[in-house]
């Protein structure tokens, strides 16, 4: 079972866009990262292509950059506050629970 899932809330903690809050879109948990919703702003220059009957055009295109899970902090839907993860066993299976409010998050 992963601590931050897509969906997720998150607030960043390291790096050029500390103190962002945002939206997890994607995880790669074979990669240990995660992209957030307008975080790490990355811009790719790309050429004029025709690839069959469809045309890409050209420009310079922004998107969002993986960024470390480490750098993440779970922010809990209760209590709004940026904390720490923990998994207890209940009735249904493993459930993570914020360590602050102690109330679960799934």
């Amino acid at each position: 079972m992963q601590r931050i899932k897509t969906g997720d809330q998150v607030l960043v903690i390291a790096g050029t866009d500390k103190g962002a809050v945002g939206r997890v879109l994607r995880v790669h948990p074979k990669e240990n990262k995660v992209v957030v919703e307008r975080v790490n702003i990355t811009k790719k220059h790309q050429r004029a292509q025709q690839a069959g009957r469809r045309q890409i055009q050209p420009g310079i295109i922004e998107y969002e950059g993986k960024i470390d899970l480490s750098n993440v902090m779970l922010v809990c839907p209760s209590c709004g506050e940026a904390s720490r993860v923990g998994f207890r066993m209940t009735e249904g299976g493993k459930v993570r629970y914020c360590k602050k409010c102690d109330e679960d998050l799934d």
